[in-house]
């Protein structure tokens, strides 16, 4: 991996953490649940290498970030916010936007409510669709209405921390297993209501090995050191931002930079809505869209999971600016 360094930047009360490296025109970087600026790592070196300043932040509630508590510091406003700043402060006000999970949304609307500082952006795991004015926890509730789905259980406070942080590593190599192309759909799996996030997931042992033991301690210390009320609090903050942005049309809901997308073929993300592939059409509400690439035999951590074909297709999306 290539050397980087630690710069903090404020945005208000919130310090964020971001790792940077190279020199040139800035590439910000933006990890979702429940990770760190380290998913980023084979992205970084790879676009360091090209001549880019490459920069991959720990998101507000991760990491060396701080971690306020209450729910609606977590709204995707707040948080579009924090990378807008990260731009300004590292990449003297304009970036290439890559996001990547729930770092994706803020990644789109960084790019939607900041359109001078972003130049072009790429969703990795989920394409843009614009918030609307019923909160998606709604929606899930209908969709999932007498099963388990994991962000209905995420919204009662303190009941996911208490299950997760019992047993950090535990829980981390579980949920990334789950997630996986080896996991087999278990994030969408048919279980009771009433269970717990971890039930019937598996343990691997040993992990795939596009995450080593070493890559899993960097989680772990930070999980350990920084808990999950913050990563969770995303979650929780979907009625805040249909609140925010449901009925907002200034500016509209349509992304008018240039814009990617890139998947696993095996993201369990896909059929989140029975009957329907969320990966048919990831342009539908981007202006420019210049095109996706499914990345065969992939999972949801597309960008650790198969890193060169992620690199290959970020760098193609990059070399048509």
């Amino acid at each position: 991996m290539i050397v980087h360094r630690f710069e903090m930047v404020s945005n208000g009360d919130v310090d964020l953490r971001v790792a940077v490296a190279g020199e040139g025109p800035l590439i910000l970087f933006v990890h979702g649940w429940p990770e760190l600026w380290y998913s980023w790592r084979h992205q970084m070196t790879h676009f360091a290498g090209l001549g880019f300043t490459v920069a991959a932040m720990d998101v507000r509630g991760y990491g060396g970030s701080s971690k306020p508590v209450e729910v609606e510091r977590y709204s995707l406003c707040e948080l579009a916010g924090d990378a807008a700043t990260v731009i300004d402060a590292i990449g003297g006000g304009t970036a290439i936007v890559v996001g990547h999970d729930w770092g994706a949304p803020i990644a789109w609307q960084t790019a939607r409510l900041h359109v001078d500082r972003v130049s072009a952006v790429a969703g990795v795991a989920v394409p843009y669709t614009p918030v609307g004015p019923v909160s998606s926890m709604e929606l899930w509730g209908a969709v999932y209405a007498d099963t388990f789905f994991y962000m209905k259980y995420f919204q009662a406070p303190g009941v996911a921390e208490a299950e997760l942080g019992a047993d950090n590593a535990r829980s981390l190599r579980m949920i990334w297993y789950a997630g996986s192309a080896d996991g087999d759909h278990a994030l969408i799996a048919e279980k009771p209501e009433e269970s717990a996030l971890l039930d019937g997931w598996v343990d691997p042992d040993p992990f795939p090995d596009w995450s080593t033991p070493d890559d899993l301690a960097v989680y772990v210390e930070a999980f350990d050191h920084g808990g999950w009320t913050g990563p969770l609090n995303r979650y929780r903050a979907q009625g805040i931002d249909a609140e925010q942005l449901g009925s907002q049309t200034d500016p509209g809901p349509m992304i008018q930079q240039p814009a990617a997308f890139i998947g696993g073929e095996l993201d369990a993300i896909r059929k989140f809505v029975p009957g329907a592939d969320l990966f048919a059409d990831p342009g539908a509400n981007c202006v420019d869209f210049r095109g996706a690439t499914i990345v065969p035999g992939a999972g949801h951590w597309v960008q650790q999971e198969a890193p060169e074909a992620t690199n290959a297709a970020l760098q193609a999306f990059v070399e048509t600016l």
